[in-house]
């Protein structure tokens, strides 16, 4: 049976980096398994291939009270498959951020505790 989780949050300036790495499973979150998918979208020409510069960025030139990120967290039904996932958060942030709005999104998928993880 699905549960349903979905919460939102606000990252200040100085962490939208760092929280990349966090949630892409970069530099030192390498280490960690869960990782399905990730992808990025609507960044500017000079951060296209490399997001981290667009985050990078968002940390130095924000306002010191500004908010550089969103985070949008969503639990996905186990029922769904790999494809049917990724589909469903594809459909999600193309609706929520259109073509105006840099984007970088994650899949994970932890093991539950019943099948031996977290």
């Amino acid at each position: 049976m699905a549960t349903y989780h979905l919460s939102v949050k606000f990252g200040g300036k100085g962490k939208a980096l760092a929280h990349a790495s966090y949630i892409t499973r970069e530099d030192k979150f390498s280490q960690r398994q869960d990782l399905e998918h990730t992808e990025h979208g609507n960044m500017p020409e000079w951060a296209r291939d490399e997001p981290a510069h667009f985050w990078q960025a968002a940390d130095a030139f924000e306002r010191a009270n500004g908010s550089t990120y969103r985070e949008i967290e969503i639990a996905l039904p186990r029922e769904l498959n790999e494809a049917q996932r990724l589909a469903l958060v594809r459909d999600f942030v193309k609706q929520e951020t259109g073509d105006k709005h840099a984007w970088t999104f994650a899949i994970h998928n932890p093991k539950a505790s019943i099948d031996g993880g977290e």
